[in-house]
């Protein structure tokens, strides 16, 4: 079988279902449908408008917008152009972060909607490799170097009307094996990695993603995760291409809690079959379902919770359904007519599944929503392969697995050496196959250490059994990746050796963020510094104001790194906002440091991790908690 490039995927799929609808889009209050034929002839005028600019074959175009038809056509026109994409997240908010990536990429043009203009041309004068900001909205004041989306689609129809076997030739030139997108990591520091990803990277993880999770032809998915996320990449529009269906996005807010506000509605409007999800959103619609349900009173509310009780005590993990439950059976399809076909209608009525990635789902969110008739399967999988690697479906789900392996793939779990471990033992989730990227861009060191011999070390730690070889259990992470409630992932070893390089008064320090709501820090004091420095104001240590001194200190220390000298260093969202102050050191004795002095850092969780609770508290997040106190 050919290995296929985006541009035959995409020729094959539109030319195979021209006349469906695969983009759904609400303009002025009104949703509108856009054919696959119309999806990719718009494609072919951005592509031909952007080679009239002057883009030439493996040149990288940045771009940065809100999920919507324009995203989708830009990417698909800058690779029938023979354009690398670079999608950013319209999460960055530091100049320093676009400005990186922006520079490192080396994009000689910018694509940005109206919303993100300003975040461009505030570091343009710093992007002399830019040579147009093409922008995807009308505005009146454009400026130099500024052009109109629509202007460049008009360049391209003049242009296929005179170049069309030029525009031609460019696109069938174009291999599996070119980059298609350069999509950076969140990075430890202002240095992002640029993960690259080719044609055939892309076309092979849909192919690999059908072995494991079924869609239909006319199935309606709105996507309400940004389309720079790889998840939402992969399984939202090349898959939905791949069978035929449809993709909706949600309408853009002035704002981005406008926007955020916009998604039930879209929910209601559209009446998705299929979604993506990850935890945090997860979460939220549970806790809206149940407020509504408390809405309607007592009763509703009690019916509701013996509905939810007998539901998830029949389904159990899934795959074991029934069995001597079996009993409970005429009740679940009692309540799911009387009580959860009326949640169901708050998500349009016709969701069939979701499918969760990003960060682990927890097993009883997987359980309530199986309940409520609308099941949401675990998966897993990382940019680096592009991404998916495994995934729960209908039909094929193992409650707290992350599902089957996707196929054809390999995958083994290694130990610290890289030595295979047997089924049943956790090690290091490694993988070999055509998903697996090529690189990071300009970082072979980087590259290196992350695949070797073709063989892509994950990070993350799992298992796989006898009794289910074909399932991957994953259950934490192999290295230090933080990774947050929304999915995004982080490596803290830069926060962590900053802090304890620039500040005397910290020993030790280990980031922590489990997809919780927010990170907190594990510090280790230098109490002799720490209580030379109070001495100094003019304060007894041994007391409790003493102490509180101190704790005030290394509050200041971190807090160099929000808003002072050190500010911009780290990005914000991982900066602690709690702090647990230890009372004795890792050392090699109490088995938190190995013998090359570096920190064990799942030593120190587990031995901590009353602590790492209690962080998450109310009253554990406030500094001068009794523990933080008692810990001097």
């Amino acid at each position: 079988m050919k290995k296929m490039t985006i541009i035959d995927f995409v020729e094959k799929y539109t030319h195979e279902y021209s006349d469906l609808t695969f983009l759904r889009e609400k303009v002025d209050g009104v949703w509108t449908e856009t054919s696959f034929r119309a999806t990719r002839e718009e494609a072919y005028k951005i592509g031909a408008g952007l080679m009239q600019l002057g883009l030439k074959k493996g040149d990288k175009v940045a771009l940065l917008s809100q999920g919507r038809n324009l995203w989708v056509t830009s990417e698909l026109g800058i690779l029938y152009a023979g354009g690398v994409n670079v999608p950013l997240s319209i999460k960055l908010t530091e100049t320093t972060d676009l400005l990186f990536r922006i520079q490192h990429s080396e994009s000689r043009y910018v694509i940005v909607s109206e919303q993100q203009l300003p975040k461009i041309r505030s570091i343009i004068s710093a992007c002399p490799m830019v040579e147009k900001i093409i922008v995807l909205d009308p505005i009146s004041d454009y400026q130099a170097g500024e052009i109109s989306i629509a202007e460049v689609i008009a360049m391209g129809e003049t242009y296929l009307t005179d170049h069309a076997e030029e525009f031609r030739a460019v696109y069938q030139s174009i291999q599996p094996d070119d980059y298609a997108n350069i999509s950076y990591t969140s990075g430890t520091t202002a240095d992002p990695k640029g993960i690259l990803l080719t044609h055939r990277n892309y076309t092979a993880n849909v192919e690999q993603g059908a072995s494991v999770i079924q869609c239909s032809k006319h199935d309606v998915m709105l996507i309400i995760l940004p389309l720079d996320h790889c998840f939402a990449h992969v399984a939202g529009f090349y898959t939905m291409m791949y069978y035929g269906g449809s993709i909706a996005t949600v309408p853009i807010g002035k704002t981005a809690i406008a926007t955020l506000k916009n998604i039930p509605i879209a929910i209601r409007e559209v009446r998705p079959m299929l979604m993506l999800s990850v935890p945090a959103l997860a979460r939220n619609f549970r806790k809206n379902i149940e407020t509504s349900i408390k809405a309607k009173g007592k009763a509703v509310e009690r019916l509701y919770e013996f509905a939810l009780d007998n539901a998830i005590k029949y389904n159990k993990e899934y795959w074991n359904r029934g069995g001597w439950q079996a009993w409970r059976w005429p009740l679940v399809k009692l309540f799911d007519k009387i009580i959860f076909k009326a949640v169901r209608q708050g998500f349009g009525g016709r969701m069939r599944f979701f499918v969760g990635g990003g960060a682990l789902l927890d097993i009883e969110l997987q359980r309530y929503f199986c309940a409520v008739g609308m099941p949401m399967f675990q998966g897993y999988g990382l940019s680096e392969a592009t991404p998916i690697i495994c995934a729960n479906s209908m039909g094929h789900a193992i409650f707290g697995s992350s599902g089957r392996i996707v196929s054809p793939l390999d995958l083994k779990i290694c130990d610290d050496e890289g030595n295979e471990l047997p089924h049943g033992q956790k090690g290091e989730i490694v993988i070999k196959g055509e998903n697996v990227m090529a690189g990071y861009w300009k970082n072979p060191e980087s590259t290196a250490k992350t695949v070797v011999d073709g063989w892509l070390h994950t990070g993350d730690m799992g298992y796989v059994t006898d009794k289910q070889p074909g399932y991957l259990w994953v259950v934490g992470r192999f290295k230090s990746l933080l990774i947050s409630a929304d999915g995004e992932k982080y490596s803290p070893e830069g926060f962590e050796d900053s802090l304890t390089d620039g500040s005397k008064y910290i020993e030790q320090v280990i980031l922590h963020n489990n997809q919780n709501p927010y990170t907190i820090v594990l510090i280790v004091p230098n109490k002799e510094v720490l209580k030379e420095y109070v001495k100094g104001q003019g304060i007894n240590p041994t007391t409790e104001a003493g102490k509180k001194a101190m704790l005030q200190k290394i509050q200041d220390e971190v807090n160099e790194y929000r808003n002072g000298k050190f500010a911009g260093m780290f990005p914000e969202q991982w900066l602690p906002k709690a702090i647990a102050v230890l009372p004795e050191a890792f050392t090699e004795q109490n088995h938190m440091v190995n013998s090359t002095m570096k920190i064990v850092r799942g030593k120190v969780e587990e031995y901590y991790a009353d602590r790492i609770e209690y962080a998450y508290t109310q009253e554990g997040k406030e500094l001068f908690n009794e523990k933080n106190i008692s810990s001097l």
